[in-house]
């Protein structure tokens, strides 16, 4: 499992550990992510996810996993996050 957050696409990123000496020595800064099952209203389902800490409280902020999905960006989403966006689209479109 890749780490990287199926919303936001957050990967890790790479810098430096400085010591007091100013010594360098290469380290990685890994995404806070999660293990969540969000409902999605509309399909009156749940689906889980792996996502960053900051995409959870966005999905809060927006009022659940159908209005953010509504607004989200389909390169930024996981191909299993476009198929439950898809999935919500079409149920929308049809009710």
């Amino acid at each position: 499992m890749s780490r990287r957050c199926e919303f936001t696409s957050k990967g890790p990123m790479s810098g430096n550990n400085v010591s007091h000496a100013k010594n360098r020595t290469r380290r990685r800064f890994l995404p806070n992510l999660n293990d969540v099952t969000l409902t999605s209203d509309t399909l009156g389902r749940s689906f889980k996810f792996r996502i960053s800490a900051a995409a959870l409280r966005t999905v809060d902020h927006r009022g659940g996993l159908d209005a953010f999905m509504a607004k989200a960006k389909d390169v930024e989403l996981s191909d299993a996050a476009l198929k439950v966006k898809k999935e919500i689209a079409k149920a929308t479109a049809a009710a």
